[in-house]
């Protein structure tokens, strides 16, 4: 088999070069957005409203209705858009741009061959993201399940460049995780109050490929702690209900989900991570009238001992 290994440093200017490209042709769909801070259980969160998630989902609508009002089969990854390509990370990943972005150089990061979005993440899923993260700094994430955010069946990871919109820190919730020890695998973050596992990751450690192996170990003792169990169906592994996961060089985090909205606001992982995404004036209102951190709460489970 050929090997289609992604060469190093390259995939920062591919990704550049291809979004120009797409933008001028019109398969990338960016559309403005404007910020808000709120401050909520001692974060800083971002809230940006943006009309591209309207946008998505008047395509949504109109799709399903040519389908007699039915959610059609549809994979926009089998085949994918050409002028959205950006490179092979692997032989089992490709690196797509995200055709609705709300956060420039968005990639998608999806097997070649189909996958269930609710299929456990293997040894070829985390090396293709660590390839991708070794390339620049960003937060990888997976939204896995509909309830969690999850808006195509076909596996894909997520990644965006760091920083995240206009916090101190690259990642909004980082001032939290801080308040954690540095050692033990599966941690509780106190400032939390949902459901949650932590790690902190070991220095260089996530952007060394042949780390992948300690990053699903990683996984896999988060997905215990919060008791998500593998489920064997049809011969594959599947996770036993939603989560999502977050992913730096630095940490892993991952928050089991009980609802995909709040009050009609979807949260994806990025929420998580304290940046929201809202489509309009009323969305906007609801996340200041609840509080991005009681938001998070409404759509993940209560907190538990940590097993």
């Amino acid at each position: 088999m050929e090997n289609r290994r992604l060469p190093q440093g390259t995939l920062w200017p591919a990704m550049l070069r291809q979004a120009g490209h797409a933008l001028r042709c019109g398969a990338l769909q960016p559309i403005e957005t404007f910020q808000a801070v709120i401050e909520s259980g001692g974060i800083r969160f971002g809230v940006r409203q943006v009309s591209s998630l309207t946008c998505k989902e008047q395509q949504h609508r109109q799709t399903r209705k040519l389908h007699g009002g039915e959610r059609p089969s549809v994979n926009p990854f089998l085949p994918y858009e050409p002028d959205l390509f950006v490179a092979d990370i692997s032989n089992t990943h490709l690196a797509l741009l995200n055709k609705f972005n709300v956060i420039d150089n968005h990639l998608l990061i999806v097997t070649r061959d189909f996958e269930p979005q609710e299929a456990l993440l293997n040894l070829a899923d985390f090396e293709s993201l660590i390839i991708c993260m070794a390339e620049f700094d960003g937060i990888g994430f997976y939204n896995a399940g509909v309830a969690a955010g999850a808006s195509q069946a076909h596996k894909h990871l997520q990644i965006v460049p760091l920083p995240l919109g206009d916090s101190e820190s690259p990642v909004p919730i980082e001032p939290i995780l801080a308040s954690t020890l540095i050692e033990g695998q599966a941690q509780r973050v106190p400032g939390l109050p949902f459901r949650h596992a932590f790690a902190r990751l070991e220095p260089g450690a996530a952007i060394s490929v042949d780390a992948a192996q300690s990053a699903l170990s990683c996984y896999r003792a988060l997905l215990e702690a919060v008791g998500i169990r593998p489920v064997e169906v049809s011969g594959e592994l599947r996770q036993s209900a939603p989560y999502n996961l977050l992913v730096t060089r630095r940490w892993m985090l991952l928050v089991p989900r009980s609802e995909e909205r709040v009050e009609g606001v979807s949260i994806n992982a990025l929420g998580f991570a304290g940046s929201l995404f809202v489509r309009d004036a009323a969305q906007m209102k609801v996340i200041e009238r609840l509080g991005p951190m009681a938001a998070l709460q409404r759509v993940a489970l209560p907190p538990i001992a940590l097993r």
